[in-house]
């Protein structure tokens, strides 16, 4: 197997088990109870992302050449961004909401799309990455593994964000649990609506809007 595929392997048992422990109350490293709005840290080596207390997360983010990545608290609505239809086109992805990110192991950017099953890891033309960064020279700066361009272009919407990572984890999860037959219904696309409406007005979805 290579690299590479060990690190898509990885980021998709990294996103199924977010998606498992997101309704937890307890640090994931030290066992303290947790608030509903608590940060998370990512562990480089596994490839994992682990819900945690704020005492935690000072601990362990902040040394250096530290296990743990603290991963950014908010997102930020895009109004600038720049892509065109030919552009998102050429990604070659199967549907209209994904996000991408750079993975330090495979060392290189990749994209994820949410879906019923989970988070799916599509072959991403670089060299459509590349023109997308000429026009948003930014994305460069994406903070690796933590941080990424979330899409959305659904049902004719034209949305960017950069957002932490558990952002994405986060809808990941929204649509997993209530994605139902091909379509998704009304109840998955209206909780999908909600999302990204509380990603652009408030910089971060509150927890209760998740499980409601």
């Amino acid at each position: 197997m290579t690299a590479a595929a060990t690190s898509t392997r990885g980021w998709v048992a990294s996103v199924r088990h977010f998606v498992r422990q997101a309704d937890d109350t307890h640090c994931e490293l030290c066992g303290a109870t947790l608030l509903s709005d608590h940060p998370h840290l990512f562990e480089t080596a596994k490839r994992q992302l682990y819900c945690c207390c704020r005492a935690c997360a000072l601990l362990f983010g902040s040394q250096q050449n530290a296990r743990y990545r603290p991963v950014p608290r908010d997102a930020h609505y895009l109004d600038g961004f720049r892509m065109s239809d030919a552009q998102w086109d050429a990604l070659a992805l199967p549907i209209d909401i994904a996000f991408f990110f750079y993975d330090s192991a495979a060392q290189r950017v990749v994209a994820l799309y949410p879906g019923p099953a989970g988070g799916t890891q599509s072959l991403l033309d670089l060299h459509a990455w590349d023109e997308l960064v000429a026009d948003n020279p930014w994305l460069t700066h994406l903070a690796p593994d933590v941080e990424a361009l979330l899409v959305n272009r659904s049902e004719g919407a034209r949305e960017y964000f950069r957002v932490p990572i558990d952002q994405c984890y986060a809808l990941t999860g929204v649509i997993r649990a209530r994605w139902r037959g091909v379509s998704g219904g009304r109840q998955a696309w209206d909780s999908i609506h909600r999302f990204f409406a509380a990603l652009k007005t408030q910089g971060r979805v509150p927890e209760g809007l998740l499980h409601a």
